[in-house]
Protein backbone atom coordinates (compact mmCIF):
# COMPACT_ATOMS: atom_id res chain seq x y z
CA UNK A 1 0.00 0.00 0.00
CA UNK A 2 1.52 3.45 -0.54
CA UNK A 3 1.92 6.27 1.78
CA UNK A 4 -0.62 9.32 1.66
CA UNK A 5 1.16 12.12 -0.85
CA UNK A 6 2.44 15.21 0.92
CA UNK A 7 -0.27 16.22 1.95
CA UNK A 8 -1.38 13.50 4.11
CA UNK A 9 -4.15 12.83 2.00
CA UNK A 10 -4.82 9.99 -0.69
CA UNK A 11 -5.56 10.55 -4.00
CA UNK A 12 -8.96 10.03 -5.83
CA UNK A 13 -6.69 6.71 -7.29
CA UNK A 14 -5.53 5.56 -4.35
CA UNK A 15 -8.26 5.18 -2.49
CA UNK A 16 -10.57 3.91 -4.96
CA UNK A 17 -7.68 0.88 -5.51
CA UNK A 18 -8.28 0.53 -1.70
CA UNK A 19 -11.47 0.56 -1.64
CA UNK A 20 -12.20 -1.94 -4.62
CA UNK A 21 -9.85 -4.31 -3.49
CA UNK A 22 -10.49 -8.02 -2.14
CA UNK A 23 -10.80 -6.52 1.60
CA UNK A 24 -12.84 -3.38 0.93
CA UNK A 25 -15.27 -3.16 4.18
CA UNK A 26 -18.29 -3.53 1.40
CA UNK A 27 -16.63 -7.19 0.67
CA UNK A 28 -16.33 -7.69 4.29
CA UNK A 29 -19.73 -6.50 5.47
CA UNK A 30 -21.24 -8.92 2.26
CA UNK A 31 -19.05 -11.97 3.33
CA UNK A 32 -19.95 -11.70 6.76
CA UNK A 33 -23.43 -11.44 5.99
CA UNK A 34 -23.52 -13.97 3.45
CA UNK A 35 -21.82 -16.59 6.06
CA UNK A 36 -24.39 -15.91 8.55
CA UNK A 37 -27.38 -16.34 6.31
CA UNK A 38 -25.55 -19.61 4.65
CA UNK A 39 -25.33 -20.92 8.72
CA UNK A 40 -28.71 -19.74 9.37
CA UNK A 41 -30.07 -21.54 6.96
CA UNK A 42 -28.38 -24.75 7.33
CA UNK A 43 -28.69 -25.04 10.83
CA UNK A 44 -32.50 -24.34 10.28
CA UNK A 45 -32.60 -27.44 7.63
CA UNK A 46 -30.75 -29.67 9.68
CA UNK A 47 -32.98 -28.96 13.25
CA UNK A 48 -35.92 -30.30 10.67
CA UNK A 49 -34.48 -34.02 11.12
CA UNK A 50 -33.77 -33.61 15.07
CA UNK A 51 -35.77 -35.15 17.91
CA UNK A 52 -35.46 -35.94 21.56
CA UNK A 53 -35.82 -39.16 23.35
CA UNK A 54 -35.87 -39.78 27.14
CA UNK A 55 -33.25 -42.10 28.77
CA UNK A 56 -32.89 -43.27 32.18
CA UNK A 57 -29.54 -42.69 33.56
CA UNK A 58 -28.30 -43.14 37.00
CA UNK A 59 -28.18 -40.27 39.43
CA UNK A 60 -24.90 -38.71 40.04
CA UNK A 61 -24.46 -37.60 43.83
CA UNK A 62 -23.22 -33.88 42.71
CA UNK A 63 -21.13 -34.45 46.31
CA UNK A 64 -19.00 -37.44 45.18
CA UNK A 65 -19.67 -37.29 41.61
CA UNK A 66 -20.46 -41.41 41.57
CA UNK A 67 -23.54 -42.98 41.15
CA UNK A 68 -25.90 -42.78 43.93
CA UNK A 69 -25.61 -45.85 46.09
CA UNK A 70 -29.73 -46.89 45.93
CA UNK A 71 -29.52 -47.02 42.49
CA UNK A 72 -31.53 -43.76 41.52
CA UNK A 73 -32.43 -43.13 38.04
CA UNK A 74 -33.02 -39.88 36.84
CA UNK A 75 -35.24 -39.54 32.91
CA UNK A 76 -32.72 -37.09 30.71
CA UNK A 77 -33.77 -35.69 27.42
CA UNK A 78 -31.05 -37.02 24.64
CA UNK A 79 -31.29 -34.78 20.97
CA UNK A 80 -30.80 -37.10 17.89
CA UNK A 81 -30.70 -36.38 14.76
CA UNK A 82 -32.28 -38.93 11.49
CA UNK A 83 -33.75 -38.97 8.19
CA UNK A 84 -36.98 -40.24 10.09
CA UNK A 85 -37.39 -37.39 12.24
CA UNK A 86 -37.70 -35.45 9.55
CA UNK A 87 -40.71 -32.39 9.65
CA UNK A 88 -40.58 -29.07 8.23
CA UNK A 89 -43.69 -27.76 9.87
CA UNK A 90 -43.62 -27.99 13.49
CA UNK A 91 -46.23 -30.28 15.05
CA UNK A 92 -48.26 -27.53 16.81
CA UNK A 93 -48.17 -25.74 13.68
CA UNK A 94 -48.98 -28.40 11.09
CA UNK A 95 -53.07 -28.50 13.39
CA UNK A 96 -53.07 -25.05 12.84
CA UNK A 97 -52.25 -24.84 9.12
CA UNK A 98 -54.49 -27.71 8.13
CA UNK A 99 -57.60 -25.79 9.56
CA UNK A 100 -56.79 -22.37 7.71
CA UNK A 101 -58.97 -22.61 4.60
CA UNK A 102 -56.87 -20.38 2.53
CA UNK A 103 -53.91 -22.74 2.73
CA UNK A 104 -54.52 -25.36 0.50
CA UNK A 105 -53.84 -29.00 2.13
CA UNK A 106 -51.76 -30.16 -1.06
CA UNK A 107 -49.81 -26.51 -0.82
CA UNK A 108 -48.84 -27.22 3.25
CA UNK A 109 -47.91 -30.92 1.92
CA UNK A 110 -45.50 -29.99 0.04
CA UNK A 111 -43.51 -26.79 1.62
CA UNK A 112 -43.57 -29.44 4.20
CA UNK A 113 -42.13 -31.93 2.97
CA UNK A 114 -39.19 -28.90 1.09
CA UNK A 115 -38.38 -26.67 3.78
CA UNK A 116 -35.86 -28.71 5.60
CA UNK A 117 -33.81 -29.19 2.05
CA UNK A 118 -34.65 -26.00 0.89
CA UNK A 119 -32.98 -24.25 3.51
CA UNK A 120 -29.85 -26.77 3.41
CA UNK A 121 -29.55 -26.73 -0.21
CA UNK A 122 -29.43 -22.66 -0.70
CA UNK A 123 -27.37 -22.35 2.79
CA UNK A 124 -24.91 -24.60 1.10
CA UNK A 125 -25.20 -22.87 -1.75
CA UNK A 126 -23.90 -19.37 -0.22
CA UNK A 127 -21.88 -20.87 2.23
CA UNK A 128 -19.63 -21.73 -1.08
CA UNK A 129 -20.45 -18.98 -2.83
CA UNK A 130 -22.16 -21.14 -5.56
CA UNK A 131 -25.18 -19.13 -7.84
CA UNK A 132 -25.43 -16.69 -4.69
CA UNK A 133 -27.36 -14.08 -5.91
CA UNK A 134 -30.13 -17.11 -6.70
CA UNK A 135 -29.97 -18.84 -3.13
CA UNK A 136 -30.14 -15.36 -2.14
CA UNK A 137 -33.66 -14.60 -3.55
CA UNK A 138 -34.57 -18.25 -3.07
CA UNK A 139 -34.08 -17.78 0.61
CA UNK A 140 -36.10 -14.42 0.07
CA UNK A 141 -38.42 -15.91 -1.23
CA UNK A 142 -39.13 -19.05 1.54
CA UNK A 143 -39.09 -16.24 4.21
CA UNK A 144 -41.75 -14.61 2.36
CA UNK A 145 -43.84 -18.17 1.69
CA UNK A 146 -43.30 -18.43 6.10
CA UNK A 147 -44.45 -15.26 6.39
CA UNK A 148 -47.67 -16.00 4.42
CA UNK A 149 -48.04 -18.85 6.16
CA UNK A 150 -47.87 -17.37 9.66
CA UNK A 151 -49.86 -14.56 8.93
CA UNK A 152 -52.89 -17.34 8.27
CA UNK A 153 -52.56 -18.13 11.80
CA UNK A 154 -52.11 -14.75 13.26
CA UNK A 155 -48.49 -15.65 14.70
CA UNK A 156 -47.13 -11.98 14.83
CA UNK A 157 -43.88 -12.78 17.00
CA UNK A 158 -42.65 -15.17 14.20
CA UNK A 159 -43.44 -12.66 11.46
CA UNK A 160 -41.57 -9.88 12.90
CA UNK A 161 -38.82 -12.51 13.12
CA UNK A 162 -39.07 -13.50 9.08
CA UNK A 163 -39.12 -9.44 8.78
CA UNK A 164 -35.82 -9.57 9.87
CA UNK A 165 -34.72 -12.13 8.10
CA UNK A 166 -36.09 -10.34 4.49
CA UNK A 167 -34.41 -7.16 5.45
CA UNK A 168 -31.26 -9.08 5.98
CA UNK A 169 -31.57 -11.06 2.85
CA UNK A 170 -32.69 -7.46 0.29
CA UNK A 171 -28.93 -6.33 2.65
CA UNK A 172 -27.20 -8.92 0.97
CA UNK A 173 -29.13 -8.93 -2.95
CA UNK A 174 -27.49 -4.83 -2.22
CA UNK A 175 -24.39 -5.67 -1.10
CA UNK A 176 -23.86 -9.06 -3.70
CA UNK A 177 -22.19 -7.04 -6.36
CA UNK A 178 -19.30 -6.14 -3.82
CA UNK A 179 -19.15 -10.29 -3.70
CA UNK A 180 -15.54 -11.39 -4.12
CA UNK A 181 -15.45 -14.70 -2.55
CA UNK A 182 -17.15 -17.28 -4.13
CA UNK A 183 -16.53 -20.16 -6.56
CA UNK A 184 -19.49 -19.16 -9.14
CA UNK A 185 -19.75 -15.71 -9.09
CA UNK A 186 -22.10 -14.75 -12.22
CA UNK A 187 -25.41 -16.07 -10.96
Amino acid sequence: MREPNDTGKMTVAENAAITNGCCSDATLAFLVLRLWLAVRAILTGVEKFSAYQTVQKPLIDPVTGMEDPSGAMVDVKIKFYSLTNYSGIPAPLKDKFANEPLLPHFAASAFDHLLGPAFIATGVMLLLGLGTRFSLFVQGLIYIALTTGLILIHQDDGISWLGIHVGLVAFALMLAKHNKFALLKKW
